[in-house]
């Protein structure tokens, strides 16, 4: 079992990083789950400012990657969220895992999604065409796509 976890700056390649999780998962992979996370626009929204304590964010991502890892039989895991400001329409998150079945590696997916929403150490600002600026509220509906896991 592989988990790379990656905080980053600068945007990922999608292509790059699952040719590299499908190199280390080898030819028992049967199912890979992926999910590219972007900023959503809307309501005059600009861009996403997240804000990060990098040494508590990396043990957190570690933690849950390694955790799917082991709850799903993955055989490889790849976690990049990025921090800093971010535009409207850029990437900001990506996992990839691959199983040797595919329920495992959806699952996964979804499992890591909905835990890196609710659980993962970061502060989000928004920043809007009139000039303000919000701190976004955790939301319920995460909270409950989260729990589903427990």
């Amino acid at each position: 079992m592989s988990v790379k976890v990656q905080i980053a700056e600068q945007s990922f390649d999608v292509g790059d990083e699952l040719a590299s999780l499908l190199k280390i998962a080898g030819e028992t992979a049967g199912g890979v789950g992926a999910f590219v996370g972007t900023v959503r626009g809307g309501d005059g929204l600009l861009a996403l400012t997240l804000e990060h304590y990098p040494a508590m964010t990396q043990r957190v991502l570690t933690e849950l990657a390694e955790k799917a890892a082991q709850r799903f039989n993955l055989l490889a895991c790849t976690v990049i969220h990025r921090v800093g400001r971010l535009e409207v329409g850029e990437q900001i998150v990506l996992v990839l895992t691959a199983a040797a079945h595919r329920a495992e590696a959806l699952d996964a997916t979804g499992f890591l999604i909905d835990r890196l929403k609710t659980e993962a150490p970061f502060w989000k600002l928004e920043s809007f065409e009139a000039g303000h600026d919000e701190w976004v509220k955790p939301r319920a509906a995460d909270d409950s796509a989260a729990a589903r896991w427990s």
